[in-house]
């Protein structure tokens, strides 16, 4: 890796820090991170992901772990459980405030890479 493209990811990284310090009660662990990626990306793909998908993703954690940072995902205001047809099943959508963390996250990106 070169200098320029290394030094690119740490300003990156950097502009992410300073945006979880603005946002202090937000910061999120990495399962917490993962889960919302997951959310999001269907989401995006016009999926619709439920609680018993996410929970079965056992490469992240045990499903009593995943369901708790599913609450703290819910606690923090970046997603919502809604009913489903069925009734019996809840999915996950993310909120506005997720999807302006990704957009915030998007424009660190994009910060970082014009520096370089």
């Amino acid at each position: 890796m070169t200098a320029t493209k290394s030094s690119c990811y740490i300003r990156f990284l950097n502009l992410i820090d300073a945006l979880d310090r603005m946002n202090p009660g937000k910061k999120l662990d990495s399962i917490e991170e993962s889960l919302l990626d997951k959310i999001v990306l269907c989401a995006n793909a016009k999926q619709s992901v439920l609680v018993g998908d996410l929970i079965s993703l056992s490469e992240l954690g045990s499903q009593a772990t995943l369901h708790g940072r599913l609450k703290n995902l819910s606690a923090m205001g970046y997603v919502k459980m809604a009913t489903n047809e069925d009734g019996r099943k809840k999915e996950v959508v993310p909120t506005k405030a997720a999807l302006k963390r990704y957009e915030e996250i998007s424009k660190c990106l994009e910060k970082a890479a014009k520096a370089s």
